[in-house]
């Protein structure tokens, strides 16, 4: 029996379809526990038609906030009381706040790769940024970066209609006074992209080309003219933790320190939700400790956290 819960512990969870694999319980109930908020989270299975109901019973049980997988992300953005800005650009919310009722969505999904990126020790304030990807995650990446100061955000993807999109929410952004330069190219247009990567500061795959098991060892980078020294290369797949764009990286001139896997992203994402929940930040050192001594029990935690 859990001694903490008492008539005064608040509820908040992750919702989304699959969920019982999510890891997002063990990071979110560890951190709590660290600073003895009486707060315990959860996982439903929701889908999207159900969101909307989920929604209503967060307000009705006073639920502190939560997290929103897929398929939910849409759904939960169009039935917010409120939006930050990342979330109102991208459409979609992966982290709810309810004050008092009112629910402000949010979508940590950018500041996840922005925050990881920060711990290793890099900027992207007045940076040239090389995106690969125009689907969700993707344009998350691209207006955070844009919100926090990049010099520039070069897109390039495979389809037309997810690159058209893109551009429209750069627009939408412009408008707003954002000052970042963006622009959006085909994947086809190999000399503009090797140019580009090789003119630029930092280098983000948000593809799932190079994940296991089905696109493990592939590449959008295909020239390998298009590595340099200062360049960081960062790519958010997490399995395998060296995906052959990071070897490609390592063994055309890139600097070790400099060669970043997503994995630390999915934990960033969860440090940044866990301070709108709770003011406080993420105890990370000693959660990296825990789901660490879980890893190497054969239990895998922090790949299966599904809010990303």
């Amino acid at each position: 029996m859990d001694t903490r819960i008492s008539g005064k512990t608040r509820l908040l969870g992750v919702f989304g379809t699959p969920i019982k694999h999510s890891g997002s319980p063990v990071m979110y109930n560890f951190s709590f526990n660290y600073y003895g908020i009486d707060c315990v989270y959860l996982a439903f299975d929701c889908g999207e038609s159900q969101m909307k109901d989920s929604l209503t019973a967060m307000r009705r049980l006073n639920m502190r906030g939560g997290n929103v997988t897929m398929p939910c992300k849409q759904e939960a953005a169009r039935n917010m009381d409120k939006l930050s800005p990342a979330a109102k650009f991208v459409g979609a919310v992966n982290t709810i706040v309810n004050d008092g009722g009112i629910l402000t969505g949010h979508n940590t999904d950018g500041t996840g790769v922005v925050l990881d990126l920060k711990d290793h020790g890099k900027t992207i304030q007045n940076k040239k940024i090389v995106l690969l990807g125009a689907g969700g995650a993707a344009t998350a990446i691209m207006v955070q970066c844009a919100l926090d100061g990049a010099k520039s955000v070069t897109v390039f993807n495979r389809g037309a209609a997810a690159l058209e999109k893109a551009e429209k929410i750069g627009e939408k952004m412009k408008k707003e006074g954002v000052s970042c330069s963006l622009d959006y190219h085909l994947l086809s247009a190999e000399e503009l992209l090797t140019e580009s990567v090789r003119q630029g500061d930092i280098l983000i795959n948000a593809t799932s080309v190079g994940m296991a098991p089905m696109n493990e060892g592939q590449s959008l980078v295909t020239d390998m003219r298009a590595f340099h020294e200062d360049l960081v290369v960062y790519d958010v797949i997490y399995n395998p933790e060296i995906t052959k764009l990071m070897k490609d990286a390592a063994e055309n001139g890139c600097r070790k320190e400099n060669i970043i896997g997503g994995k630390g992203m999915l934990l960033w994402q969860g440090a940044c939700a866990f301070q709108l929940f709770s003011g406080l930040e993420m105890p990370v050192h000693e959660l990296k400790e825990f789901l660490e001594k879980r890893e190497k029990e054969g239990i895998p935690v922090l790949r299966d956290i599904v809010h990303e």
